[in-house]
């Protein structure tokens, strides 16, 4: 792995998962020493991780990783409206029915035990889901808007509180879209996916405003 790609990989996952808070500040020459990377490789990386929307630059040589609030949430799931309620027609009309077949069986069988093991395989589900979507898409441009959006995605599911009941409905969700896709029915598959998106933003939101009120 290239020196950019492994300090790309490794600040990613810490913005991701909280390890880097939004504010925080990406000296050029203290997370070079830390990373164990040149400037030239931390530049390339950083400007990756620009492009993706997860930190600006401040100055030539200091950068911060970008906040996320509300507005943003909703101006994402704006976004992932558009591109997936069209993934899930496109993979409707041109995708393997077996493979989405057997994801809503996978689906079905979701078991979201209390040890977190159930939520673990269901998140796994969930990549193996998109990866099958993107391959069904086949269109190069859309899933490559896809997966800055899920990058950001990232961010945002650790905002919110862990709600069992929506997992599970979640989890329901996601077997008739996959359900509706291999039955190629294109509009109810994109109907469904609409339908997910709106639960997932309404409960994202009341969770991060439980959270606002709770911190205040």
């Amino acid at each position: 792995m290239r020196a950019s790609d492994r300090a790309y990989a490794t600040l990613l996952d810490e913005i991701q998962s909280g390890i880097l808070r939004p504010g925080a500040v990406l000296g050029e020459v203290e997370q070079a020493a830390r990373l164990g990377v040149s400037r030239t490789p931390l530049r390339e990386a950083l400007g990756r991780l620009a492009a993706d929307g997860l930190v600006a630059q401040q100055s030539p040589r200091v950068t911060v990783v970008t906040a996320i609030d509300a507005d943003d949430i909703r101006e994402i799931f704006e976004l992932r409206r558009a591109l997936e309620e069209t993934a899930a027609r496109l993979a409707a009309e041109r995708g393997d029915a077996a493979a989405f077949a057997e994801l809503a069986c996978a689906f079905a069988e979701v078991d979201l035990d209390e040890r977190g093991d159930g939520r673990d395989d269901y998140y796994g589900l969930i990549a193996r889901f998109d990866a099958t979507l993107d391959a069904a898409v086949a269109n190069d441009y859309l899933t490559a808007a896809l997966r800055t959006v899920r990058t950001h995605l990232v961010r945002v599911r650790r905002l919110a509180r862990d709600n069992p009941d929506r997992l599970a409905a979640s989890v329901a969700e996601h077997r008739l879209i996959a359900s509706a896709i291999a039955a190629r029915d294109a509009d109810l598959a994109a109907h469904a996916t609409h339908v997910h998106l709106h639960n997932a933003l309404t409960n994202i939101l009341r969770s991060l405003g439980a959270s606002t009120r709770s911190a205040t």
